[in-house]
């Protein structure tokens, strides 16, 4: 009857702990998941800012056609990217899919802000001004709420890989999640600066 007792309230305890265990990875998840809700926030607010950006700048006299039309297709490439903005990634290739068109739109946009410093005259374009404060926010907000993001994808991770969970949790439908990957220099949001050099004097 004692080891019937003591196998009864093992089985008990080693439940407990399971449930137990299982409940913070629910948690940890969602908190990956709203995380990465975040990083979608802001993501989609530098894409809302595109267009006006490129509509303003479209409006300075003789300026580089090809420019604009490089960071229109950068924003499509962006958009065609499908990935669950509620839901964290659990592929890997799928969040190098999303590094990669969101890189390529960084790229676009400061290829696009070393052109406009030919044309000081956007300076003194309030819309423009707006824009630059904007879109300088934006790119800050972005690189916090990567970290962040990378923050929780630790802490659960972390929780996945401990033991007991390292064997429960893939029973239970639990995987490590794939981080941002650091490129070079990843460390510093992207410069978004728009210092016009003055005209040269007449002489």
């Amino acid at each position: 009857m004692a080891i019937v007792v003591a196998v009864l309230l093992v089985l008990v305890v080693g439940g407990m702990s399971v449930a137990g265990g299982y409940n913070k990875l629910v948690g940890l998840s969602q908190g990956v998941d709203a995380q990465w809700a975040q990083v979608q926030n802001v993501y989609q607010r530098r894409a809302d800012l595109v267009p006006n950006l490129v509509n303003t700048v479209a409006g300075a006299a003789n300026f580089e056609k090809s420019t604009l039309t490089e960071i229109t297709n950068a924003r499509a490439s962006v958009g065609k990217v499908q990935i669950n903005p509620n839901s964290a990634p659990t592929d890997p290739e799928k969040l190098r899919q999303f590094e990669a068109a969101q890189g390529g739109l960084t790229s676009a946009l400061s290829r696009l802000l070393v052109v406009v410093e030919k044309y000081p005259d956007l300076k003194s374009n309030s819309n423009f001004q707006a824009l630059q404060s904007q879109l300088e926010g934006t790119e800050n907000r972005i690189a916090v709420e990567r970290g962040r993001f990378n923050e929780a994808v630790q802490i659960y991770n972390t929780a996945v890989r401990r033991f007991p969970m390292v064997f429960i949790a893939p029973i239970m439908n639990f995987s490590p999640r794939p981080y941002f990957s650091a490129s070079a220099g990843a460390e510093t949001p992207p410069k978004v600066q728009f210092d016009f050099a003055s005209p040269s004097p007449a002489k």
